[in-house]
């Protein structure tokens, strides 16, 4: 599962301060102003934006500028090689409305977009960070908006399939959401083509003995789909996959981002690993916060209204060596 461990307990921005001899920081309130000592002068670059941490792996020290919203990354001076991970925002659960029996697919997660070695100078560099998908009881759910940074653009993962609803296509995105049940089932969105996604799994028929949603899909694999194993199972979401991390006091080098959402059926299904969903008749979950992952699908076999989950928003992550 993903996560992020704060530098500072403040709820707005970082503020710690360590050297007071040290300049004052990037004002933007929307960005990190943790300053010390050791800032100034690494690997030529003096740098502001985001939630600022460092840490050593393999006996290299990183410092790294998590964005966990959109804003600016600012290069003071001088110039220097950096790497970075752009997530957009997942797609939401399926859902369904009280006139119909069903069973919605889980939420695509959003792409993901990496780099090697990009030169950066002396500028201000505008960072989009997407936000996930809105669940919504009528159908599809909705699907996650894209994020972006030097360039790069990590598609908005796609909707899950609504339960219930005749024919109607299940959106495509970064990756593809989980297909819903409807008459003759109901195929999976396709994955965008941009940075790195996957389909989404394909629903059921919509009857009781196999009506199940698909999962959705994640960065690192199809989502599944709809299992008919005794009741009806939904598909499970896609799994994530491991990227640079932003580190802590006790390390977390890499992490695992951009999981889909699990689908609904007649027993829960799992979300995809990196944050994805839990899918479920009555009880879905949401994509993890910042992980650009799919929301679970929700549906039911009565006729009640059914909401699918929110997707989570996704997240954008620079890292340079330091001198």
């Amino acid at each position: 599962m993903f996560r992020q461990d704060r530098t500072n307990p403040s709820t707005a921005v970082s503020n710690w301060r360590g050297n007071r001899s040290t300049p004052k920081a990037w004002p933007s309130t929307a960005t990190s102003t943790w300053l010390n000592g050791g800032l100034f002068g690494a690997a030529g670059l003096t740098a502001f934006g985001g939630i600022i941490t460092q840490y050593v792996d393999s006996g290299t020290t990183y410092r790294v500028h998590t964005f966990r919203g959109s804003g600016k990354f600012y290069v003071a001076s001088g110039a220097a090689d950096v790497e970075y991970l752009v997530v957009a925002g997942g797609g939401a659960g399926g859902g369904k409305t009280a006139t119909a029996y069903g069973m919605a697919g889980g939420g695509g997660a959003g792409s993901t977009v990496t780099s090697g070695a990009f030169a950066v100078s002396a500028g201000t560099y505008t960072i989009v960070v997407g936000t996930g998908g809105a669940a919504a009881s009528a159908a599809n759910g909705g699907s996650g908006t894209d994020s972006t940074a030097f360039g790069a653009t990590g598609d908005g993962g796609g909707g899950g399939g609504g339960g219930g609803t005749v024919g109607g296509t299940v959106p495509a995105g970064g990756s593809g959401g989980g297909g819903g049940t409807v008459s003759g089932g109901s195929t999976g969105g396709l994955a965008s083509g941009v940075g790195t996604g996957n389909a989404g799994g394909d629903g059921s028929e919509n009857d009781a003995s196999t009506r199940a949603g698909g999962g959705g899909g994640g960065a690192g694999a199809a989502g599944q789909d709809a299992q008919a194993r005794g009741a009806a199972h939904g598909g499970e979401g896609g799994n994530g996959a491991t990227y640079i991390g932003i580190g802590n006091s006790s390390g977390h080098t890499t992490a695992v981002y951009a999981g889909g959402g699990g689908a609904a059926g007649g027993t829960w299904a799992a979300g995809g690993t990196g944050g994805g969903g839990t899918g479920s008749a009555g009880l879905p979950t949401g994509g993890v916060v910042n992980s650009g992952s799919g929301g679970g699908g929700n549906g039911s076999d009565s006729g009640v209204v059914a909401t699918g989950k929110d997707g989570a928003a996704g997240i954008v992550i620079i890292r340079y060596a330091v001198a």
